[in-house]
């Protein structure tokens, strides 16, 4: 089991990762000197309630199981994509907003060429922040293409998260530092703790049982196996507080919506709603 522990939040572009192969640079969209304020990018951009008056009307004033069922059929209104869609979707999702021919790694933090997603060690490819173990969906269309929670990650880091539950605690990942892992679970770098618990979030909201699918549920525990559940709850729900939506997270969901799937993760427009839902 692992030992709880929160971090005080850092800029992101702290846990970038100095990586020499080609086509791997610093996070140009972060660079910030210790005496500025906060970066232009991580400034929220989207207006509280902006789509209240349309996307999100059949779910205002409502609570618990009744806002996470509204939220549901709200959020099952989208165009799924093929798995090899998701790369071309990941380039633009991702995008590093600082060099339009790189993406930011989520774990490193690293901003890597576009071009450079493949198996090698040092290249990026496709994560699962929800393991697609947990309720056993594969890379099905569905939440196995979902770009919501699919983002591009350093391949050998990839590896060491696999499959295990978030929660706090664990050794630093060399090649990924800030990020902490155990036996049973792992730990994402302050700067995107709370994308992560919002996507896992997402995922719990989108996929109900319907479609064929498990149903996708957070737990309090870690080690969940196939189970269709991830954990720590009370963690994720912590980063997500600790962490809130940024520029880069907004502007990620939009593309997403505008260009993609046409359907958004509102627990990044509504931030309040994690504790609505899961009380």
């Amino acid at each position: 089991m692992s030992t709880h522990r929160l971090h005080r939040r850092k800029p992101w572009h702290i846990a970038a990762v100095a990586v020499a192969a080609a086509g791997v640079a610093a996070p140009t969209a972060a660079i910030a000197t210790e005496a500025s304020s906060t970066p232009v990018h991580a400034r929220p951009i989207t207006a509280v309630g902006a789509y209240d008056d349309t996307y999100y009307k059949d779910a205002l004033g409502k609570t618990g199981p009744e806002l996470k069922k509204a939220l549901h059929t709200i959020v099952s209104e989208q165009t799924k994509l093929s798995y090899d869609d998701v790369w071309d979707a990941l380039k633009a999702t991702d995008e590093d907003p600082g060099n339009p021919a790189n993406v930011i790694l989520l774990y490193t933090g690293r901003s890597q060429s576009k071009d450079s997603n493949g198996t090698g060690d040092d290249d990026w490819n496709r994560e699962h922040v929800w393991a697609k173990s947990h309720g056993d969906f594969g890379t099905d269309t569905g939440p196995g293409t979902d770009v919501h929670h699919l983002r591009p990650a350093d391949v050998s880091v990839n590896s060491i998260r696999g499959n295990k539950d978030f929660d706090a605690g664990g050794d630093e990942v060399a090649e990924a530092p800030g990020n902490h892992t155990d036996s049973d679970s792992f730990e994402p770098r302050d700067a995107v703790k709370g994308d992560v618990a919002r996507m896992i979030f997402y995922m719990a909201v989108r996929y109900d049982g319907e479609d064929g699918f498990a149903d996708l549920e957070p737990n309090d525990k870690v080690d969940n196996g196939s189970a269709p559940h991830i954990g720590r709850l009370s963690v994720l729900k912590e980063w997500s507080r600790q962490d809130p939506p940024d520029a880069f997270e907004q502007k990620r969901n939009q593309i997403i919506y505008d260009k993609f799937q046409h359907n958004r993760n509102p627990f990044i427009d509504h931030p309040e709603w994690v504790n609505e839902v899961w009380k």
